[in-house]
Formats: C-alpha cells, sequence, structure tokens
C-alpha cells in the first residue's frame, strides 16, 4: 500500500492506493483512485521513503469515471442515483468501486466506450445530482 500526497486540495490529506510491488521502487496501482488525478487503474509509479507516489513512470491506457453524488440531494434520492448507476456500470462490464455510498470510481479499460454511462450521468448532473468527470 502507497500513498498519494493530495495536500494541494486540503493541508494533510492522502489517498490510500492498495498497489502490486514490481520492484523496490515502483508499483502498480491496482485499485480505482477516487481523488488522485492523473493517476488510473494498473499506471506504474515511483515512491520515496515514505511511500508517497513520487512520478507516473508508465500510463497502462486505463481511464477512470468519477462521480460524486450530491450532499444537498434526499436519500431517497441518492438511493436511487446509487442502484441507476450500479446497474449501469455492472451491465457494461466495467468495474467499480463505490466509497462512503456518495463516491463512484469506475475503471474504463483500454478500448471501453463509456457513453452508456455518460448518457445516464448528463441529466443527473444537470438535474445538480452529481458531479462526474473522466480523468486519464
Amino acid at each position: 500500500m502507497i500513498h498519494a500526497d493530495l495536500s494541494d486540495r486540503q493541508d494533510g490529506w492522502r489517498e490510500q492506493l492498495w498497489t502490486r510491488q514490481l520492484t523496490e521502487e515502483t508499483f502498480e496501482v491496482a485499485c480505482l483512485p477516487f481523488f488522485t488525478y492523473g493517476i488510473c487503474y494498473r499506471d506504474v509509479v515511483t515512491v520515496d521513503s515514505n511511500h508517497l507516489v513520487t512520478r507516473v513512470v508508465r500510463k497502462s491506457g486505463h481511464r477512470t469515471l468519477r462521480v460524486a453524488l450530491a450532499v444537498e440531494h434526499a436519500d431517497r434520492d441518492q438511493d436511487q442515483v446509487h442502484e441507476l448507476l450500479h446497474s449501469k456500470a455492472a451491465d457494461a462490464g466495467l468495474p467499480h468501486e463505490w466509497l462512503q455510498g456518495t463516491y463512484l470510481a469506475v475503471d474504463l479499460p483500454p478500448g471501453s466506450d463509456e457513453a452508456l454511462l455518460v448518457e445516464a450521468l448528463e441529466p443527473l448532473a444537470q438535474a445538480g445530482a452529481l458531479h462526474w468527470e473522466i480523468d486519464a
């Protein structure tokens, strides 16, 4: 396990990343980052002596679609949105992870098409129910 430094967004904030160690200094990311920009599933990174990411040495070609459900919406609405997004990702066969029921990270492997997910996300984003982005 390594960490990505996110203190540029909030002092002392870090994201824990599950990895597979390749060499003493290089690790392959084995999870879907929720908050770390520029690092995706299967990217290879180096770390310092504190196990903090220092740089990406090889991109995997994977992308991460991230969704944050808006806290302003009622819990009932969030449950419906959660179920909809979960079923869309599962139907598309895309690996995905939830964090606290409000954050979703979806792996977009090379050559995958996110159109069906985006089609479901856009009206919800326009209604203020969520925010989404794709990171490479």
